[in-house]
Formats: C-alpha cells, structure tokens, sequence
C-alpha cells in the first residue's frame, strides 16, 4: 500500500486479533470441520451455519443423497444470490428509490399547493417558492 492513514489503537488491536489464525470446530450437513482462519470464531461458525442451511435446502429437493453434489448446488445458489446482491448494489435498488421519489414530488406537491395561495414577491419569498422561477 502506498499510502496510509493513521490507525487508531482500537483498529491497531482489531488488525492483531485478525492476524492470529484460530482452529474453529464447525458442523456442516453432519460433518465436523476443523477450520483454520484468521478472524472472529463465532463469524466462522455463522457462515458454516449459513452453508448448512443452504445445503438443508438444496437437500429438500434435490434427488441426491450425495454430499458432494449438494455442496457444489448449494454453492451455486449462494454465487446466485451473491452476484444478485451485488448487481442490485452496483445499479442501485430502482424500486428504493422510486419510492423515495414519488415522496419528495408529493411533499413538493403539496408545498407548491399552499404556496400558491399565498402572493410571492420579489425578494419576499415564502415557502414553496422558488428564486429565479
């Protein structure tokens, strides 16, 4: 990295805790694992809780009692939903804002509505009026 911010002793002590590798025992679809990994045991343990029940759901409908071909279509359904996530991301959700939208033309509506009522002047605006417009 070229350039560096000054880290602060909180983010000093998270980097330590990252770097030590952990052993993690871990249950996935009935197998135990031990995994090695930097970071956080108990987020270890969520995710192979998140693989187990992708791999319960694939399981419920899929035709095959084979563990391997369970985890790989449970691995393409996670990939599914991943790339999913983030081509909403890169894109932005449309229907967030759409609705986000419609609230500010309807808040706008209603701010043009009861200024009309009142007379704007020049150099004397009120609320809802626009300078220039």
């Amino acid at each position: 990295m070229l350039f560096s911010r000054p880290t602060t002793r909180k983010e000093r002590r998270l980097k330590d805790m990252e770097k030590k590798a952990s052993v993690v025992q871990v249950e996935i679809f009935g197998q135990t694992y031990s995994v090695r990994a930097d970071g956080d045991p108990d987020y270890i343990k969520e995710l192979a809780g998140f693989v187990d029940r992708k791999m319960r759901e694939v399981s419920e409908y899929a035709p095959t009692v084979d563990s391997a071909k369970i985890a790989i279509l449970a691995a393409l359904n996670i990939s599914d939903e991943f790339h999913q996530f983030r081509a909403k991301a890169l894109e932005g959700d449309p229907g967030r804002f759409a609705i986000r939208a419609n609230r500010l033309v309807e808040k706008l509506d209603e701010i043009l509505r009861t200024s009309s009522r009142i007379p704007a002047r020049a150099g004397n605006e009120t609320l809802g009026t626009l300078r220039g417009a």
